[in-house]
């Protein structure tokens, strides 16, 4: 009887453990740093203005979370084959993302932009770009704009892993010119590397930036789908966003 007892109490404790562990929330983020949005710091712990608001919306949700680092190109199928259970990492929403996943509703929005050194003439306009290159991030809203706009007139727009590594190639010279985020770059135009560059224009599209960035969600978890908005919209009214935001921007980061 006592050995039944405990073969049944080891099942017990066996199967509340795997109830424990499927309750934990994996967020998945891009592998490669995304300051102010994501880093890691010197000790090796995820921070930064996501990272934060994730814990945050997590905390909302009673959910325990754990960040998931993810190759970006491979991020969506990820989720889709579900070994992360959202993307928490500056993903847009757009209608074309959306044939593949859902999103929560937009927890900031900021605008695309292009940077070129200070004293280039390359702007926004196709044609100041013939023959020049342009590196931007695979798999990214950046790379489509770049993709449409571009690349009939630019030499080459050449994709990257990692969004630091075309600002290294810029840097090094190896790029004319470098598509991504607006608030993205600002930490890069303001370090010594960066200095002799600048953002030229910003870029838009409403159909390849969509409205902002959102959880990116499996189309059949719409449960979930809700509580990651009503977590969003509470954080929103209680304070929290505002207190998490102002330590890394001095702008209202949701946007309109």
């Amino acid at each position: 009887m006592r050995k039944l007892q405990t073969v049944i109490g080891a099942a017990a404790l066996s199967l509340a453990m795997s109830v424990m562990a499927q309750a934990e929330l994996r967020l998945g983020l891009d592998t490669a740093p995304y300051p102010p949005f994501a880093e890691k710091n010197e000790a090796g712990e995820q921070t930064g203005f996501e990272i934060e608001l994730g814990e945050a919306i997590c905390k909302e949700m009673g959910e325990t979370c754990v960040w998931t680092p993810i190759a970006w190109d491979g991020i969506i199928p990820a989720l889709t084959s579900k070994k992360i259970d959202a993307i928490f990492a500056s993903m847009s929403i757009t209608e074309e993302r959306m044939k593949t996943i859902d999103f929560s509703d937009k927890y900031y929005n900021t605008p695309a932009a292009i940077v070129a050194a200070k004293d280039s003439d390359i702007s926004s306009d196709p044609a100041s770009l013939e023959g020049k290159i342009v590196g931007v991030q695979v798999s990214t809203t950046h790379a489509n704009y770049a993709d449409k706009y571009f690349k009939d007139t630019a030499d080459n727009v050449k994709t990257y892993q990692a969004f630091d590594e075309h600002n290294n190639d810029l840097v090094a010279g190896r790029v004319d010119a470098v598509v991504g985020d607006s608030l993205a770059f600002k930490d890069f135009l303001e370090t010594d590397a960066g200095k002799n560059f600048e953002v030229k224009a910003e870029l838009n599209d409403d159909a390849i930036f969509g409205p902002g960035v959102g959880v990116g969600l499996r189309k059949e978890d719409t449960e979930l789908k809700e509580r990651f908005n009503a977590a969003i919209k509470k954080v929103r009214e209680n304070g929290t966003y505002e207190e998490i935001a102002k330590k890394y921007f001095d702008f209202d980061i949701f946007g309109s």
